[in-house]
């Protein structure tokens, strides 16, 4: 009875775990949409980021939803990889680990611990002087700012290598990470050999479209 009820408090977090990253892979996914525009039109970027930046649901509905998010996944996958840890035998730590899974399966928490240290830092590049341009500073609303707000964050080299490098690791972790949330949530009929594409897909080109974005502003402006 208390390995059963284990069992189902382990498949619930796998889920819950699981749930959270396809989230955050639709945040992911509409975040790029919006910051593509800047390399077409900065009118466009402006236009919407100003709209996100100043839309009651997004600001008090959407976004507070995202954070919890963001910090429940990386919490998650923490005690999920500690959990799986404890639960290998102690042979398995004398076996090629490597001969049975990728880099990015195997490496999950670190991968997951670069990106949530890189997304501190994104918050403090750009949610944080929004909040103080907004509600501390209370400045005028000024919708043409965001595309020179952005362009600006990409003029040193060193920032944006650190950018570009830490969407690599986003990309491995989404690499194994996309079809692992498919299986945990039971997708698996005629569909999922084109879902698993789908997600390699979108594994490569959303995180290697936000580098693509960082190095034109950096060598455009």
């Amino acid at each position: 009875m208390a390995k059963s009820a284990l069992l189902k408090s382990s498949i619930a977090k796998k889920v819950a775990m699981a749930l959270s990253g396809i989230f955050l892979m639709l945040f992911l996914a509409q975040h790029f949409f919006i910051n593509m525009t800047s390399v077409f039109s900065a009118d466009t970027f402006n236009s919407i980021s100003h709209f996100m930046g100043n839309n009651p649901l997004v600001q008090y509905v959407i976004q507070p939803i995202l954070i919890l998010g963001v910090i429940f996944h990386f919490i998650m996958g923490i005690v999920l990889e500690l959990k799986n840890r404890s639960a290998r035998p102690i042979s398995y730590a004398k076996n090629n680990g490597a001969a049975n899974s990728s880099w990015s399966s195997r490496n999950m928490i670190i991968t997951g611990a670069v990106i949530f240290a890189f997304l501190g830092v994104h918050f403090y590049d750009f949610w944080f002087p929004e909040m103080v341009y907004k509600y501390v500073d209370v400045n005028p609303l000024n919708e043409a700012r965001y595309f020179h707000e952005l362009v600006a964050k990409f003029e040193s080299p060193v920032r944006t290598a650190l950018y570009s490098v830490s969407f690599i690791l986003l990309s491995l972790h989404l690499w194994h990470g996309f079809n692992s949330s498919m299986q945990s949530v039971g997708f698996n009929n005629k569909y999922s050999v084109a879902l698993h594409k789908l997600g390699y897909v979108f594994a490569i080109v959303v995180p290697f479209g936000f580098i693509f974005i960082a190095l034109f502003h950096h060598f455009n402006h």
